[in-house]
């Protein structure tokens, strides 16, 4: 290794557009964009995509993530759960580089954008729209922040799974759309699973500083034991949902184009049933790229049935 590779990455200046950067935790942008690619998938292959619905909807979700990043970083630092003992990556408001307040209204001018977006959408697909992004706005503010913070009460997982998957996929595919279709629902759960798997090695990483800070996720409630088995159970159910469409009539063979991802999977299991702590950064980082991957085969995949089924391709 040179002396260059091993020098620490230059931490940003104080209030400098690579703080806020930092502060948007672009690795995990993936559980953002991931759902909207998926559900533009099924879209497609149902007849029905519509570009400008899909980007609004891709840029919408990535202000929300973003926004909701922003949301953790405050209320996990005035909660006192983010300390010089962490074991994650920086964040801006503990470590001084954004105050408080300007993290705040940060927050609050990236969910303004996000309405804007998802008033045109309200406007393609109606007034449920406008419903599901204020619900989504409140509850991403609610999970670390409020007087019963979802992510202290051991709700963090299933707000994951149904944002990120079921909110996320199937709201994709209805503004193109008009509706919900089975398959959406379908491919909604291996992209919430994995999404809620990436929230599931940080709690199993922090769990012990979380004890110490109140912070009850279900690491804290019911043991790392039990969550690495939740770990793979999650990993499970994501493979069983493109093998359950492949031998149905709900799709063909190409959905299957995931399961090239299993050797990364199966990695991932071992790591996080026999690491912990610090150790643990790596891993989220792979399940992170785990759901990337898995979720740009499946859209594949989808996307290839289809055209494999009706040639001359959708109608839009």
């Amino acid at each position: 290794m040179s002396a260059a590779a091993s020098l620490p990455t230059p931490r940003p200046r104080p209030s400098s557009f690579g703080s806020w950067v930092l502060a948007a935790r672009p690795k995990t942008l993936s559980a953002a964009s991931v759902p909207v690619i998926v559900g533009s998938a099924c879209a497609f292959a149902l007849g029905g995509f519509r570009l400008g619905p899909a980007l609004a909807a891709l840029a919408g979700a990535l202000l929300l993530q973003i926004g909701a990043n922003f949301a953790n970083d405050v209320y996990d630092y005035e909660k006192g759960a983010d300390t010089a003992e962490r074991l994650g990556p920086t964040r801006a408001v503990q470590s001084g580089l954004i105050s408080p307040s300007a993290m705040k209204r940060g927050m609050y001018v990236v969910f303004a954008v996000s309405l804007l977006i998802g008033a045109y959408l309200t406007f393609v697909a109606g007034p449920i729209i406008l419903a599901i992004g204020v619900v989504s706005i409140a509850s991403a503010i609610a999970y670390t922040g409020g007087p019963y913070p979802l992510g202290y009460n051991g709700l963090g997982d299933l707000f994951v799974f149904v944002f990120f998957g079921l909110v996320a996929v199937c709201g994709t595919v209805f503004v193109q759309l008009g509706t919900v279709p089975a398959l959406a629902l379908w491919c909604s759960v291996p992209v919430g699973a994995l999404a809620t798997a990436i929230l599931v090695v940080n709690n199993l990483r922090d769990a012990e500083q979380d004890a110490k800070v109140g912070k009850r996720t279900l690491a804290v409630r019911w043991g790392t034991r039990a969550v690495t088995l939740e770990y793979g159970l999650l990993l499970a159910l994501s493979y069983a949902v493109p093998l359950f469409l492949a031998t149905s009539s709900a799709s063909g063979r190409f959905v299957l184009l995931p399961l090239l991802t299993l050797p990364l999977a199966r990695r991932l299991m071992q790591a996080v049933a026999t690491e912990k702590g610090r150790a643990l950064n790596a891993r989220l980082a792979g399940t992170a790229k785990l759901l990337l991957f898995f979720g740009l085969l499946f859209t594949l995949g989808i996307v290839l049935d289809r055209l494999a089924l009706f040639p001359a391709g959708p109608v839009s």
